[in-house]
């Protein structure tokens, strides 16, 4: 029920107002001053104030703006005699729905109110939709790397499928970014995607999370809970930082996987579930593995999929375009002008390691954002990225190297890592890279790289 808030000081007024807003279904109150106003706002959640101009003390226009300063979102109705109609227009430019003249007409009374819970009905359900473009916005493959390029053409080939999927990667990589990308171009984009993060969530309740529980399953347990794999159910589950999982809980997972129906917690039923699940981590699993610390049998029933998401200094061609891009997303969140980056400022943004990787460096613009008073950022505007991580070689105005040394060191390193991703594998690896498995061989050997195969 729309809840509005009547303020005038003549105790007639406020009757009628009051009474006939009641009448068309409105849960209604009334005060007699500006300062009750502002109580009541701060306390309750009005959809309407309908605000007379004339109050003792705190008169209309200074309460509206209060109001707008302790930004409470209440569609405001300016009440004006006759002699006051250019304070009512005033108000309009201060924030104001609209006025209403006196002697009061009871039905455009009515009208305007009704008007102005349309407005804010209107209002509510565009921030919504701008959220959600926000939200697209924000996942957004950015870079035109060779590196950016493969892992588009990885995900745009995994995406349509159900097939599992292993990201691997660095922390702040990106990785989460990989999973939303392949679930929003699937076919279960109308679904939930549910995530989940396993390093996050104690011990003692993964397993309620993750398959839910029955009431009196345990302390604390007063009613039936659904678990992430069926909220998920027709979606896609991602399991971050699936190391992170014990043993115990890894053989249920292993489970759903290989049945599609789980249990929940304190429970007999068997429920049925068609999740697809991408996971991922930053540690190597085939260690875990041999130490003891992940199942072999369900490492093989996720990693269908393996993908390989680049650190940021092996991409550093992509770090300016990067900051441009999270300098006008975090400048709308603040509601400020985007910076420019100075030439040297840049520069010194690419020299940088980034060990944190993305992740780092959008923490880096948004502290910029904030602290930064010019609308441009210099390389003194930079100086508590300090040394560490800084390559020993300094930067210079011009090549150090030949274009074609670069392209092979990048070419190589490239190489490694999704050799590694895939242990070794020489056929796995060409596959996913695109490259005859001879050509791959000569390539390894050419870097100076013996291949595990030929040693």
């Amino acid at each position: 029920m729309p809840s509005i808030l009547v303020v005038d000081d003549e105790p007639g007024v406020r009757s009628s107002i009051s009474g006939v807003l009641k009448d068309e279904g409105f849960d209604v109150d009334a005060v007699g001053t500006g300062e009750e106003c502002l109580e009541r706002a701060n306390s309750d959640a009005y959809d309407v104030i309908v605000l007379d101009i004339w109050l003792p003390g705190l008169d209309g226009l200074t309460t509206l703006q209060r109001l707008r300063e302790r930004q409470i979102e209440s569609q405001v109705v300016i009440i004006s005699g006759h002699g006051n109609i250019e304070s009512a227009v005033r108000a309009i430019k201060m924030g104001a729905f609209d006025f209403i003249e006196k002697p009061l007409s009871l039905e455009k009374t009515v009208l305007v109110v009704r008007n102005a819970l349309r407005q804010r009905d209107l209002e509510a359900e565009n921030r919504v939709l701008r959220a959600k473009v926000d939200r697209q916005q924000s996942y957004t493959m950015v870079g035109d790397s060779p590196a950016m390029a493969h892992l588009r053409q990885q995900v745009s080939l995994a995406a349509p499928t159900n097939g599992r999927v292993l990201v691997l990667g660095d922390n702040g990589t990106g990785k989460e970014l990989v999973a939303r990308l392949i679930h929003q171009s699937s076919r279960r984009k109308s679904s939930p995607f549910i995530e989940v993060n396993c390093a996050a969530i104690p011990e003692e309740l993964i397993e309620s999370e993750l398959f839910g529980h029955v009431r009196g399953a345990f302390t604390g347990a007063v009613a039936d809970k659904p678990g992430r794999f069926e909220q998920a159910n027709n979606g896609t589950i991602f399991l971050d930082e699936i190391a992170d999982m014990s043993l115990k809980t890894q053989a249920k997972v292993l489970r759903v996987l290989q049945e599609q129906v789980m249990e929940r917690v304190g429970g007999t039923q068997r429920i049925k579930v068609d999740v697809r699940v991408v996971a991922a981590t930053n540690k190597d699993l085939v260690g875990e593995i041999a130490a003891g610390r992940f199942r072999e049998d369900l490492y093989f029933r996720l990693n269908v999929i393996p993908i390989l998401v680049p650190a940021l200094r092996t991409r550093q061609d992509d770090i300016p375009q990067l900051a441009d891009h999270f300098m006008a997303l975090l400048a709308t969140e603040y509601g400020r002008k985007p910076k420019r980056l100075a030439p040297e400022a840049s520069a010194r943004l690419r020299q940088y390691a980034w060990p944190g990787n993305v992740r780092e460096l959008r923490n880096v613009i948004e502290r910029l954002i904030i602290m930064v008073q010019g609308e441009t950022i210099t390389a003194q505007d930079l100086g508590f990225l300090g040394r560490d991580g800084v390559p020993d070689a300094p930067a210079s105005q011009g090549p150090t190297r030949p274009l074609s040394d670069a392209r092979d060191e990048f070419e190589k390193d490239y190489i490694l890592q999704t050799l590694a991703a895939h242990q070794g594998n020489m056929s796995r690896t060409a596959e996913v890279l695109g490259v005859e498995r001879s050509n791959l061989y000569k390539k390894l050997r050419a870097f100076g790289v013996t291949p595990r195969s030929e040693k």
